[in-house]
């Protein structure tokens, strides 16, 4: 269950931000709510922690409606306007790692980084996935996960289409599904425990991490746990304030009164990314024979 909901007057200006998992480029990423994100916070940094554009997607189908570009086309400027942008990809987007140690339209492309908070603490950044067993070693499984991953995504899209006739605001139907399975359950609690103690095993006091769309803060034997969430699911950021408290951020509802950028997705207009790889060049076709944000604060 979500936090209660908390009001707050937008612009919303934080030292940092961190988000991950927006899965750009497939039907399960909730472009509207993080664009209105977006355009009502700011920050001295963003971090992008991983599986930003969904790689994986894009090779079996091209799909990028027009709010996903104006995700892209906002983050290029804020970059433009002097925020430090720091992407760490991850697996979805692992072709972007040919890259790291370069810059793209001023976004730093990195393998990890190290935050230090306002207050003084080390934290280290990175989305996870080099600590998923599945990933590294049963990459055929991951795949078969995610195609089935996808269709609780499409259940979960239709579903909030019907809240939202309704009157009712974003809850996720995948999310719920998902923590109700035993063995996702224990996958989850062994990756956060990894995480932790290799970010101890490496002196650090905390780390940030993606990958599992969970998001999460919290003390595992002295070691700041913070995952930042998704875009698809729990619509949360990570955020920090100039006093170095860092907090959870869910924005399902959308703030800006004018209209949803998936209703202005629809209209076609022409593509403004930078070229990708070729890797994800679409495949020909086989021939037929809130108004308001939700904020959950941790002291740390």
């Amino acid at each position: 269950m979500l936090p209660a909901s908390v009001t707050t007057s937008p612009p919303t200006q934080w030292r940092t931000i961190w988000i991950s998992d927006l899965h750009l480029g497939t039907a399960g990423c909730n472009a509207s709510h993080l664009l209105d994100f977006l355009k009502h916070n700011e920050a001295e940094t963003l971090y992008l922690v991983g599986d930003i554009i969904d790689g994986w997607q894009l090779r079996k189908s091209w799909t990028w409606p027009q709010a996903h570009n104006d995700v892209v086309q906002k983050v290029l400027r804020k970059a433009r306007k002097g925020t430090r942008v720091i992407f760490i990809p991850g697996n979805h987007d692992e072709f972007a790692r040919q890259f790291i140690g370069y810059a793209f339209g001023d976004i730093q492309v990195q393998e990890d980084a190290v935050h230090v908070t306002a207050d003084g603490k080390r934290l280290w950044v990175t989305h996870g996935d080099q600590f998923d067993g599945v990933i590294q070693h049963s990459k055929w499984l991951a795949h078969l996960g995610d195609t089935l991953y996808t269709f609780a995504l499409w259940l979960n899209l239709h579903f909030n289409r019907v809240r939202r006739r309704l009157g009712l605001h974003y809850w996720s139907l995948s999310q719920y599904l998902k923590h109700k399975v035993k063995n996702a359950v224990s996958f989850i609690t062994n990756f956060e425990d990894v995480l932790v103690n290799e970010a101890r095993r490496q002196g650090y006091d905390g780390v940030v991490c993606g990958h599992i769309h969970k998001p999460e803060i919290r003390h595992v034997d002295g070691v700041l746990y913070c995952n930042d969430g998704d875009w698809v699911e729990s619509l949360s950021a990570l955020v920090e304030d100039e006093h170095g408290q860092l907090r959870l951020v869910y924005w399902t509802h959308l703030t800006d009164a004018g209209e949803p950028a998936a209703v202005k997705s629809k209209r076609r207009r022409p593509l403004e990314l930078p070229a990708l790889p070729s890797a994800l060049a679409p495949r020909p076709a086989p021939q037929p024979a809130r108004e308001s944000s939700q904020t959950e604060t941790a002291d740390v």
